[in-house]
Parts: structure tokens; C-alpha cells; sequence
């Protein structure tokens, strides 16, 4: 279900002083991006982790970027950066500056008729060919076992070579930052499926 639009919502989104820009960021580090941040509770803690590496969150609804801007512009964090769009639209903006794709708690779209919506499918690793400027390097977490076992074989299929993987991450020694449905779900006794995979780039 798609979150109500908050009453403050348009003077948040007018008020946000870091959106992502022609200018990218002011250095020549590596840039990660997470493709659909939520309320942004991961993009938050791995700029706020790593801050030499920059971050791009990005959020296909306005109203879910809103809770996230409220949360981020508590911080001075010049390493993150938004953006609101669909990802299929990114490549006209970040051709070739991508080093590493966050996949995590993606909407699985249970139904096999809407397979192609699925952040994993083919459809959209060709999207992310276009974003990544050397190796493509991929990282997924999801609770979702359908969704898991289609994005394992989507992922391979497609040329990806897997680095780690686990069916219960939170069993083992991964460095790993948790997102805000990750912790609901682990709580609950959820085990959090993780996949980080890479290939060569060809574009």
C-alpha cells in the first residue's frame, strides 16, 4: 500500500538543499546508490558509515522521499545525495558514474504476470548496464523467498558472478547496515536473504 502524501509535503520537497544536481559531488570518489531508499534509513547510516564513498538515494514516490528528506537534513552530510524517479529514467542523468546498485526490500510483485516490474529482471539490469562505469556490481537484500530464488537466477542468467550470498544474513559475519524493514522483519524471526554479486561491463 502506498503511503498518504504527508500534509508538509510540498514545503519539504521545495525545502530540500540536496537534491542530486548537474554537478554530482564536489570530488572524484566512488559513488553508490540505492534504488528505492524508503524512508532512508540506510542511505542515511551508510553515508554517515563511510564517508568516503558517496551515496545517491533514490525514490520513485514523493511521498515516501519526504519522510526520508525529513530524516537526512538533521545532518550535514555532503556525501549523500536524492533523487526522485523512476529508475528506468536514470541513465539520462548517471551514465557510466555507478559503481555499486543497492537492491534492498524491493517490492517482489508476487504475481507472474507482473514479473518485469521486479527491480531484478532482465529488463532492468540492462537499465543498470547503462549506470555502472566499469564492473557492475550489485547488492540485494530482501525477505522474500520468491523473490530471492527469481533474483538469484535473473542475476545469473544475465552474467552476474556471485561474491556472497547467505539465506540468514544476520547469522553471519557480512558487514551489513540494516534498513527500517529489516529490522521489523528480523524481529518478527524473518532471516534476511543477501546477494552481492558482479560482472564485467560491456557498454
Amino acid at each position: 500500500m502506498r503511503m498518504r502524501n504527508p500534509k508538509d509535503k510540498d514545503e519539504v520537497l521545495a525545502s530540500c538543499n540536496f537534491y542530486l544536481d548537474e554537478n554530482l559531488f564536489a570530488n572524484n570518489n566512488p559513488i553508490h546508490m540505492e534504488i528505492g531508499m524508503g524512508k532512508g534509513d540506510f542511505i542515511l547510516n551508510m553515508a554517515l558509515k563511510f564517508p568516503n564513498i558517496n551515496f545517491i538515494g533514490v525514490e520513485k514516490y514523493s511521498s515516501v522521499a519526504c519522510v526520508a528528506i525529513k530524516k537526512i537534513r538533521e545532518y550535514d552530510i555532503p556525501n549523500l545525495k536524492i533523487m526522485i524517479i523512476d529508475a528506468c529514467n536514470l541513465p539520462e542523468y548517471l551514465f557510466g558514474k555507478i559503481d555499486t546498485i543497492y537492491l534492498n526490500f524491493s517490492d517482489p510483485w508476487p504475481k507472474a504476470r507482473h514479473e518485469k516490474r521486479r527491480l531484478t529482471h532482465e529488463n532492468y539490469l540492462k537499465v543498470y548496464d547503462n549506470l555502472f562505469n566499469n564492473r557492475c556490481h550489485i547488492v540485494m537484500k530482501t525477505d522474500n523467498d520468491d523473490l530471492f530464488a527469481f533474483s538469484r537466477e535473473s542475476i545469473a542468467n544475465y552474467g552476474y558472478e556471485t561474491i556472497e550470498e547467505s539465506y540468514d544474513l544476520h547469522n553471519t559475519e557480512i558487514d551489513n547496515v540494516m534498513t527500517e524493514y529489516e529490522r521489523k522483519f528480523s524481529s518478527q524471526g524473518v532471516k534476511i536473504k543477501y546477494l552481492n554479486v558482479e560482472k564485467e561491463n560491456k557498454q
